[in-house]
């Protein structure tokens, strides 16, 4: 497939399957982009009132892993600097009174456990903005005496499903995704019920391929119900899921291939994941 155009920090777009391809030269390279954009658009929507769910809140949906944490701490960084000089020139800034955020999955951990992706978000970027305790909607811990493959893990599911059905009723506006070597988003991995025959909005997940073993993650019904999905890839080990996705891959084979947003698809990579290259 020819790409429109290959500059090295243009977009690209697939004319097979709409992704917009965003390279770029490294993964910080990648984390400030993505990051300025994220503010931007959020800063838009709360603009026009222009929400998903037209109440001029915006709802985004965090991810971990390595280029999706460094994400968010730009964010973190850029929203500090905007502070520091608002009095002096306008600057474009996010009202964190106006979003709600949510997490695609999380290991079913005890809460505060360093492996919890609501714990390095929090780390990375909450802590540092103005964000209310109770914008911020995180997928059940597991409590103390629970076994985490019990029906401990079920009810935590459930719990987070009638939040996602009630708070973001008419789905996101961005949903944020990290991605595996394998193609896997969210705790959703190749080839597992998971994937292919989860219904609502959230599944437990059990027996997952990568420890923990116990997960609760957003179905890709509920990742494909955001308006953006922006996948944030980087590193050589993920080019050929890369291709998959800007390619239209198997999604049974490479999930990120089934994830797509209703108004936008942006695959951020860096040099050594663009499959361009």
């Amino acid at each position: 497939m020819k790409p429109t155009h290959d500059h090295r920090h243009d977009a690209v777009v697939s004319d097979k399957t709409g992704v917009e391809l965003r390279p770029r030269d490294n993964k910080q390279d990648l984390a400030t982009a993505a990051a300025r954009e994220l503010i931007n658009t959020v800063a838009e929507l709360q603009r026009t009132g222009d929400t998903v769910t037209g109440d001029g809140i915006v709802r985004v949906v965090l991810t971990g892993g390595g280029a999706g944490i460094a994400t968010l701490a730009e964010i973190a960084a850029l929203d500090h600097a905007a502070k520091q000089s608002a009095e002096d020139f306008p600057v474009t800034t996010i009202y964190w009174s106006q979003v709600y955020v949510f997490f695609g999955d999380d290991r079913f951990l005890p809460a505060g456990d360093p492996e919890r992706n609501d714990k390095q978000a929090f780390d990375a970027l909450l802590r540092h903005v103005d964000i209310p305790s109770l914008n911020v909607f995180r997928i059940p811990a597991l409590a103390a005496g629970e076994q985490p493959d019990g029906p401990a893990l079920d009810a935590a599911a459930e719990f987070y499903a009638k939040t996602v059905d009630q708070v973001a009723p008419d789905g996101f506006d961005i949903h944020l995704l990290g991605m595996g070597p394998e193609g896997h988003i969210n705790s959703l991995f190749p080839h597992t019920e998971e994937l292919l025959h989860a219904e609502g909005s959230v599944v437990a997940v059990r027996e997952c391929p990568k420890p923990p073993a116990e997960r609760i993650s957003l179905t890709m019904q509920a990742v494909n119900r955001s308006r953006a999905v922006w996948l944030l890839v980087s590193g050589a080990e993920k080019k050929e899921a890369a291709g998959q996705v800007f390619d239209g891959g198997n999604g049974a084979e490479w999930p990120a291939a089934l994830a797509s947003g209703s108004e936008a698809t942006l695959l951020w990579v860096d040099a050594a994941a663009n499959p361009l290259a």
